[in-house]
């Protein structure tokens, strides 16, 4: 298929303190999220001078991938700017006509997966003549995910006092448990399932004796609303209780280090793991890493490319090019 196109498809961040509450407004925005809490989010932004690290890691990121991609490079958020409708005006305006759109999440969910695509349909619909914008499956057992990953745990674990006392702990954004239940057509739990399995792909390259388990961070939700556990600070608890005094906390839910990942493990669970006297080594994320980069250009190859069958993937939870319209249903909210 033809693409004259690559559109870089983000959550976006605040780049200063005046724009904190505005940006926590349209995340937020028709969720009845209470104010008090919003300036409790607010304060980790602030704590950082009110700037998230999203927006300039996307730069970099555009910036890597200049030299592999022979397309336009363009870059859209949904909740900060560049704002995704100015940026599919500005691609109608350029004369694109069909454009490849790679979300910086690498799971299926509502939040990570449909929610992108819904984003496109309304920021589309807004534009008259808009180009047509096509999603890049996902990629969360790519070998261009999964190295940089294994890498990073890797070092991790060299930092520790004792490579073989540690435990490894990968976490990932929870969700509430109805919208991992809807993950997937039909509601297969897809976001978990791949979480796991990524979990496990990594486990297994850089540390295979070791034992490993999935945690979760970054709830926001109501404390009545089931979200998916354990959270990483209580289970730092259990750990300590079992006798573990060494962890490597791996966020691979995450391709670079978002705000989520520097507040709660790098502030948060750090301080939790001091507090019960464990060695504590976050292992980073991708970024630039220069495989992840590769990663993008053998993606946007394989789109356009569909006809040559080839697909790197190392797990067995499957992905495909375009969602069922039951994928990923959006949640009711309570």
């Amino acid at each position: 298929m033809a693409y004259d196109a690559f559109l870089l498809l983000s959550f976006g961040g605040p780049e200063g303190q005046d724009d904190v509450l505005p940006f926590l407004e349209n995340v937020t925005r028709g969720r009845g999220i209470p104010r008090e809490r919003l300036e409790t989010v607010a304060g980790h932004y602030r704590h950082f001078g009110g700037v998230s690290p999203i927006n300039a890691q996307c730069r970099a990121l555009i910036e890597a991938l200049r030299p592999r991609l022979d397309l336009p490079i363009y870059w859209g958020n949904r909740n900060w700017h560049p704002m995704l409708a100015d940026t599919v005006a500005k691609m109608r305006d350029d004369g694109v006509q069909r454009a490849l759109a790679f979300v910086t999440s690498p799971f299926g969910s509502y939040s990570s997966c449909r929610q992108y695509l819904d984003d496109i349909a309304v920021a589309r619909a807004a534009v008259p003549g808009a180009p047509v914008i096509d999603k890049i499956r996902h990629y969360h057992d790519h070998p261009g995910y999964i190295a940089p990953h294994a890498d990073a745990v890797r070092a991790a674990l060299a930092a520790l006092p004792s490579r073989m006392a540690a435990r490894i702990v990968f976490t990932a954004h929870s969700i509430p448990t109805s919208m991992n239940a809807a993950s997937g057509p039909g509601g297969a739990g897809r976001y978990e399932a791949q979480l796991r399995e990524t979990a496990a792909l990594v486990a297994a390259e850089a540390a295979p004796e070791l034992p490993w388990d999935l945690a979760w961070q970054s709830r926001s939700g109501p404390p009545q609303v089931p979200w998916l556990e354990p959270d990483i600070n209580d289970h730092l608890e259990t750990l300590a209780k079992d006798g573990v005094r060494e962890v490597v906390v791996s966020p691979i839910g995450f391709i670079s280090d978002h705000l989520e990942v520097i507040w709660d493990l790098d502030e948060e669970a750090r301080a939790t793991a001091a507090r019960l006297g464990m060695a504590f080594a976050r292992a980073a994320t991708p970024g630039v890493d220069p495989r992840f980069a590769d990663m993008v250009r053998a993606l946007v190859e394989e789109r356009v490319l569909a006809h040559s069958n080839v697909r790197h993937a190392l797990g067995t939870v499957p992905t495909w090019d375009f969602c069922p319209d039951d994928c990923c249903a959006s949640p009711k909210r309570a």
